[in-house]
């Protein structure tokens, strides 16, 4: 059933990924959980911190985190997406992680007090707001001094060529939706990254670029990512046939064009909080 993207930006990154929960585990998906425990094992958690995961999703970095601080330590993973927290609740009873809880919450007005973490990370989720700026002083003024800050995004190229195929075939069918819905090519470089961060105030950010490959080994595949990521959003408010052309269209060009794998870069930035930091 077609439905109408909301206008507010973090309302349509709720309806956008809660739609996608139906798919967002699926195994050809495994970007999410490589990306969210690489994210964790650079962010170096020490046993015993008290972490912030803000845009947790399904669990993809928050339930590393929670592995990695261990009993003594605690994690706090914050989504929009209600679904998306319901696939990561269940996903921590599996693991037997006492040390973890997670809430629904907009990054633009937690409920924490500044400096009431060792760390707050933020995987695929600092580009969904307005202003990335705000959204990333607002992430560091909760870290305690001493205490890392955490960032991934994606970088360019994002799920190339098969992103500019999807693109084509929404707008041959719906000009009207073409790229109406893809915050992450907002902040795709080093330097544009490096920029929000140092407006944010964030002390000497190291930022590191992985490329990657991700492997497509059918056009179901691509298909599947379409149905459990951002391009969810997108689909969401397409007719059954508009839909069905999309799906054709983006089978045919995998299939015809031997797409084997999709790019998959993305940008790490880390940032310790001085012991000095002037907190407001």
């Amino acid at each position: 059933m077609k439905a109408n993207m909301p206008e507010n930006a973090q309302a349509r990154a709720a309806f956008t990924y809660n739609a996608a929960a139906d798919f967002y585990d699926a195994s050809p998906l495994g970007f999410w959980d490589y990306f969210g425990r690489r994210t964790i094992q650079l962010a170096a958690l020490p046993i015993g911190s008290r972490v912030l995961d803000v845009c947790c999703g399904a669990g993809a970095s928050a339930l590393p985190a929670a592995e990695a601080v261990g009993p003594t330590g605690n994690v706090i993973g914050v989504d929009l997406a209600k679904e998306l927290l319901n696939l990561a609740r269940t996903k921590a009873i599996q693991r037997n992680l006492a040390n973890i809880e997670f809430e629904v919450g907009d990054m633009l007005s937690m409920r924490f007090p500044p400096a009431s973490f060792d760390a707050v990370v933020c995987v695929f989720g600092i580009f969904f707001v307005p202003d990335m700026t705000i959204a990333v002083s607002e992430l560091w003024s909760r870290i305690r001094p001493g205490g890392k800050l955490a960032v991934t995004t994606w970088g360019p190229n994002f799920c190339e060529p098969a992103n500019d195929a999807f693109w084509c075939s929404i707008k041959d069918g719906r000009p009207d939706l073409y790229k109406g819905f893809n915050p992450w090519d907002r902040i795709d470089d080093p330097a544009g990254l490096r920029k929000i961060l140092d407006e944010a105030g964030v002390a000497s950010p190291e930022i590191i670029a992985e490329n990657r490959l991700h492997p497509i080994k059918s056009p179901e595949d691509w298909w599947t990512i379409v149905l459990g990521s951002g391009y969810r959003g997108t689909i969401e408010q397409l007719n059954l046939a508009e839909r069905q052309k999309v799906k054709e269209a983006n089978l045919a060009f995998i299939r015809d064009e031997k797409i084997s794998a999709v790019e998959t870069n993305v940008l790490y930035a880390l940032a310790t909080k001085p012991q000095t930091a002037d907190f407001k």
